[in-house]
């Protein structure tokens, strides 16, 4: 739904490689939608470089937003589920928070990349956000849909990256505790402003990024042997490559694997009961089979 970026940041060849923000009129969103709803769509993501940066205008002049967009495609009564997915945290409106609370399509998950918990690098990024405004999007985030759950991206051993910066990061991991998230050392990408500036040693990156990764690998267990017994809500979206297992995924989006679903299954929303987890899957079966089989 929209392409591009005008956020600049110091690492990134987004703004170059793909030009400058632009999104597509609402009426071309809307009806793609509805031909997918109609070929047996449940789940519609819509996508972007900065997806929450969307602004376009409808035939009537009217300015639509994506906190717009979401509440329109929540009116079409075979859509079950609506996500969003990259967005910038200067972009977080409190519109588009709201619409958490005023649909439950829209499903509670947010994926928001920090890239820094150190406001000293996120100014030598050009974030353009604050640890503390970043903080403050995720409380209102709760505030509104306390079963919200959270990813984002961070780059390890960024230019001028401190022990006590790392440290910043590593406390706002703890205190948001991410579900799922993707992180990298810092690679110069020429031509960026970050290029020109003095590299951190490799160790120290790679040592800083086994500390980041265990500690996000070890939230990302937890939280999954938390949901081990309950029963969840699945999309079931196929069949698994050379297996009898089916494949689908909860509302926060973690992917879960059935063990005794059928072709049925496929393209709706079943009840799960939780067995067995790893670090990126969650592991069970469909209740009421025996029912099923009865009837």
């Amino acid at each position: 739904i929209q392409e591009g970026c005008d956020k600049f940041c110091n690492f990134c060849v987004v703004p170059y490689t793909r030009g400058p923000e632009y999104s597509r009129s609402p009426e071309e969103i809307i009806k793609e939608a509805k031909d997918l709803i109609l070929n047996g769509a449940k789940e519609i993501t819509l996508l972007g470089q900065n997806v929450n940066a969307y602004s376009s205008q409808n035939k009537k002049g009217e300015i639509y937003k994506l906190s717009d967009l979401i509440m329109k495609l929540q009116n079409l009564e075979e859509l079950k589920r609506i996500r969003y997915t990259t967005s910038h945290p200067k972009d977080m409106s409190n519109d588009l928070v709201h619409c958490y609370k005023k649909t439950k399509k829209l499903m509670p998950f947010l994926h928001l990349p920090v890239q820094s918990g150190s406001n000293k690098i996120l100014k030598s990024m050009n974030r353009k956000h604050t640890r503390e405004e970043y903080l403050s999007i995720i409380q209102n985030l709760v505030k509104v849909r306390p079963d919200i759950n959270f990813s984002s991206d961070f780059i390890v051993g960024y230019p001028g990256e401190t022990e006590q910066d790392f440290y910043d990061t590593i406390s706002l991991i703890k205190e948001v505790n991410f579900i799922n998230s993707f992180s990298f050392i810092y690679n110069p990408r020429p031509g960026t402003p970050a290029s020109n500036l003095k590299e951190i040693d490799k160790e120290t990156q790679k040592k800083r990024l086994i500390t980041l990764q265990n500690l996000l690998e070890d939230i990302q267990k937890k939280e999954n042997k938390n949901k081990v017994g309950e029963l969840k809500k699945v999309l079931i979206e196929n069949k698994m490559k050379n297996e009898p297992s089916y494949f689908g995924r909860i509302a926060n989006s973690t992917p879960v694997v059935i063990s005794n679903g059928n072709e049925k299954d496929i393209g709706k929303i079943i009840d799960v009961r939780i067995e067995s987890y790893n670090r990126n899957t969650l592991f069970g079966v469909k209740e009421n089979t025996e029912r099923e089989a009865a009837a």
